[in-house]
């Protein structure tokens, strides 16, 4: 596993913003979707594409296009939702499925509640979409859902991720084959008692979408 921290002062300019506890939800939604596009831009750096031949007003000269299966987009329901716009501004021709996972406050353990992917993902790209890589146990369960339907490249985009997050789901990953990187704004101290990434952000779901839900 990968981890790549996308060093730009304008990535450093947002995140400061989006962990001000005084921005509120508009602002937060705002520049979380910023953010996401220049990391998106890190991220899809190894997107698969084919040569094309083309004809411009000028002459005729070879270009690229994205690969058949197109790219698969997975935000991590809720809050990856937040991320979303974000990512297909930069990919628009993308599908996109979602999945629904839920973390145990007290476990710290994910289940899947949820779920609108294809059943056979041989061959696909996959770029999933998760704010925070806390605990690690949440993208973990995600990626092994996504690779046990055969995906063969992953990439997880996060705004902040944990230390622990890190060791853990390389741990959790170790058997498996398929390239996996991480792409971030940061890697933060460590994780509290509570299982939230410090200096971090807070809840991401609620700072998106208000505490309901």
């Amino acid at each position: 596993m990968r981890t790549q921290v996308v060093d730009h002062p304008l990535v450093a300019h947002k995140l400061t913003t989006l962990r001000d506890s005084s921005t509120d939800s508009p602002t937060f939604r705002r520049l979380t979707d910023e953010l996401v596009t220049l990391l998106a831009y890190e991220a899809t750096r190894d997107v698969r594409v084919n040569p094309v031949e083309i004809s411009t007003p000028v002459s005729v000269t070879t270009g690229v296009k994205l690969t058949t299966p197109k790219p698969l987009v997975v935000p991590i329901l809720r809050a990856g939702l937040g991320m979303l716009d974000g990512m297909m501004r930069l990919l628009p021709t993308a599908e996109v499925g979602f999945l629904g996972m839920v973390r145990n406050e007290e476990t710290l353990e994910a289940a899947t509640y949820a779920e609108r992917l294809p059943d056979d993902l041989s061959g696909r790209q996959c770029y999933v979409l998760d704010p925070m890589l806390a605990t690690g146990g949440t993208l973990a369960a995600a990626i092994r859902f996504l690779t046990d339907r055969g995906a063969d490249h992953i990439t997880a985009i996060c705004l902040l991720v944990a230390p622990e997050g890190c060791t853990r789901l390389e741990e959790a990953l170790a058997d498996l084959t398929v390239p996996i990187t991480v792409v971030t704004a940061a890697v933060d101290e460590r994780l509290d008692e509570r299982g939230y990434i410090v200096p971090g952000l807070g809840d991401a779901g609620d700072r998106l979408y208000g505490i309901a839900g």
